[in-house]
């Protein structure tokens, strides 16, 4: 991949250009904040600078380029549009096709995050949930504008998407002149074609990473092939970015301007989603965590750098959050399942919970299980939920258990 911009690229900086002066009304883009994160600093050895889009309007990048081109085809006559959309889009085309008079129907996935089919309720539009993806849900948006005046409105390949998703480059460059990396989740490549178009004219030198998440990677094999590549199936916790496929478009946009791409797992997604609520109060969603993810993962050196994660989303559901909570604090042994085998008389689930209370430890709830097929006549297993401060409190609670003559294994990760 190279870096230098190009004019022969379907989208260049003055279309981006003139997309910001559209995009000219706080009411529709504001400008959202960075702000510089102490704690990933030191985790990071660099200076970290969070780009806090999640804060926009519909509580993503999206507005941006539906707005751009919903407005010039409102003024051209189009009166309806129809989109298909995890959610952040969708919210996106709904308010752009409000703010500018016109009607908007949007096809969602059938699991699409509750939250997400609300608030794009919310802005106005007709929500229609089919499909299991993204992709199946894509091909029943595009039907249903087949014979009819509307205008299908594209979540990343369409050059006026591009462009208006390029503002946010801009305003990115010009929230730190002097950032050495800027760090871009990838779904379709439409964000991350709009703002490394800009970056890279703006500063040709300016490091564009971008992230996807494993289970939804698509840009490595694809620039590999020389086209794109689709999944028959996604698997992430980032919904945002399950597009399953990028676009011959942004394919080309990004075999120009990005310099490197790492893929990171759902446990590093959780792990930034928690770290971010912890240390920066932000509640951000998959998607726009991955970004924090990147630059905490060993693929990606920001040492000594000045960075920028794009935090491009900030719209999580609340069963999803409860999801990646559970998830992510299992993983770092605030949460234990502890299974300790037992002879099944009376006492002894009082005695391994005073075990465990003397720790100072909370146990969340308790069963038994008696029919398991390892288990001799007259033994049991209890099986202990217990909230702890950490690893250390946990080992100290599994060693304690075993002080007191209990076999004892933490069934959530691994036996001790």
């Amino acid at each position: 991949m190279t870096t230098t911009e190009s004019d022969d690229l379907p989208v260049t900086y003055a279309d981006i250009e003139r997309a910001r002066e559209r995009l000219d009304d706080e009411t529709v883009v504001k400008q959202t904040p960075v702000e510089r994160s102490s704690s990933l600093d030191e985790f990071v050895g660099g200076e970290v600078y969070l780009k806090m889009e999640h804060l926009q309007w519909t509580g993503s990048f999206k507005t941006r380029g539906a707005y751009n081109k919903i407005r010039q085809d409102v003024d051209r006559g189009v009166e309806a549009f129809v989109a298909a959309s995890a959610g952040n889009h969708a919210q996106g085309v709904a308010l752009a096709a409000s703010k500018c008079g016109a009607e908007s129907t949007i096809f969602m996935p059938e699991n699409a995050p509750q939250a997400k089919v609300e608030a794009t309720r919310g802005y106005g539009a007709t929500v229609e949930l089919v499909g299991k993806d993204f992709q199946e849900t894509m091909a029943r948006a595009k039907k249903a504008v087949e014979g009819t005046d509307a205008e299908f409105v594209h979540a990343y390949d369409d050059l006026d998407i591009i462009a208006g998703q390029g503002t946010l480059g801009t305003e990115m460059y010009h929230d730190n002149p002097d950032v050495d990396t800027v760090v871009v989740p990838i779904g379709g490549g439409g964000l991350m074609s709009g703002v490394s178009t800009a970056i890279k004219h703006l500063s040709p030198e300016t490091r564009i990473v971008g992230v996807q998440a494993t289970g939804a990677e698509t840009v490595h094999e694809s620039l590999d092939k020389g086209m794109p590549v689709t999944l028959d199936e996604v698997n992430t916790i980032a919904d945002g970015i399950a597009t399953g496929g990028i676009s011959e478009t942004t394919l080309r946009i990004m075999e120009a301007n990005v310099d490197e791409v790492v893929t990171v797992t759902d446990t590093e997604i959780a792990r930034a989603i928690l770290l971010l609520m912890e240390r920066a109060k932000q509640v951000v969603e998959g998607a726009g965590a991955a970004s924090v993810a990147a630059i905490l993962s060993d693929d990606l050196d920001v040492t000594d750098e000045v960075v920028m994660p794009l935090l491009c989303g900030g719209n999580l559901d609340m069963t999803q959050l409860r999801e990646v909570l559970i998830h992510a604090m299992t993983e770092r042994q605030q949460l234990l399942q502890l299974r300790v085998r037992i002879d099944d008389h009376p006492g002894v689930m009082e005695d391994i919970s005073g075990v465990i209370a003397d720790q100072g430890a909370n146990i969340h709830d308790v069963r038994h299980e008696r029919s398991v097929d390892d288990l001799e006549i007259g033994e049991a297993y209890l099986v202990f939920n217990v909230e702890t401060s950490g690893a250390e409190h946990a080992q100290a609670i599994v060693d304690a258990i075993r002080a007191a003559d209990y076999p004892v294994d933490d069934i959530a990760r691994t036996v001790y």
